[in-house]
């Protein structure tokens, strides 16, 4: 009977330590969102996953940094000016090249855009966002040690939503941002343009990073994409972003990619009908 107590004993201890192992931890679930308006009234066309939420624009920030470029007079045209590439900035190999406002939209020339808010100053660059009402107009920089001029938008203190995303273009578009015609109509000229089915002509810019862990420090595994823009077909003119965090890295190609082909792919149907 005692040896009966001592296994049972042994077995209940056994139990007790398993049931105190911490549970595996799994990965976090992907956040997506797209949210799709119309152009003239704001009516909501199409929306679907996490839109209120803000996250780091990355490079959809160089829509507005066009805007108070060709505002500010820094910016002249489609091809000036033209910015000679410097090797001491150490940029990977495709940004390594001289670079004008088309090619700075077109390839995503961060050290560009960098060169345009040093060009701006922090005072332009605040008062700029703040005028435009840009997400948390947040640019003093900080976390993980970033610069608030040049490097406000990168995974850093500047966090804008998939809605607010959306509603800024709209301002954009039809004229009610605090900056001149010509700097409206310049700023669309060098959008990208992507052909997507059923006639639909799609202007958008990607953005790319990672989100950040408690620490502070770049998370890898939670990489972020986003896509926004405006697409017309007729007279139809409709306004759109998405967003997409992964719960896995990506080796190859930015998240972006993915982001901005799947939209291009899925546009038309998801307006069909609307």
């Amino acid at each position: 009977m005692a040896f009966e107590r001592l296994v049972l004993l042994a077995f209940s201890i056994s139990i007790a330590v398993i049931s105190m192992k911490p549970a595996p931890a799994y990965a976090a679930d992907p956040i997506r969102c797209t949210v799709i308006i119309d152009e003239k009234t704001g009516e909501t066309i199409y929306r679907q996953g996490n839109c209120d939420q803000g996250f780091y624009p990355q490079s959809t920030f160089k829509l507005p940094l066009a805007m108070m470029g060709y505002d500010s007079g820094i910016l002249v045209d489609e091809h000036n000016p033209l910015w000679t590439y410097d090797p001491k900035l150490k940029r990977p190999q495709r940004e390594q090249k001289d670079t004008d406002p088309t090619i700075w939209e077109r390839d995503s020339i961060v050290w560009y855009s960098q060169a345009l808010t040093r060009k701006l100053g922090k005072r332009a660059l605040a008062d700029y966002v703040r005028r435009f009402g840009y997400g948390n107009e947040d640019v003093s920089g900080g976390p993980g040690n970033t610069d608030g001029l040049t490097e406000s938008w990168l995974m850093s203190s500047l966090r804008i939503s998939a809605e607010d995303q959306v509603q800024f273009l709209r301002r954009f578009r039809t004229g009610r941002l605090p900056i001149s015609q010509r700097a409206r109509q310049m700023t669309e000229a060098i959008i990208p343009h992507f052909e997507a089915a059923d006639g639909w002509d799609i202007q958008g810019k990607t953005g790319a990073g990672w989100l950040r862990n408690a620490a502070g420090k770049t998370n890898y595994e939670r990489p972020l994409g986003w896509f926004v823009g405006w697409a017309t077909k007729g007279d139809r003119r409709l306004i759109f972003a998405r967003l997409y965090i992964a719960n896995h890295r990506y080796a190859d190609n930015p998240i972006s990619f993915e982001t901005r082909d799947t939209l291009v792919a899925d546009f038309p149907g998801l307006v069909e009908d609307r």
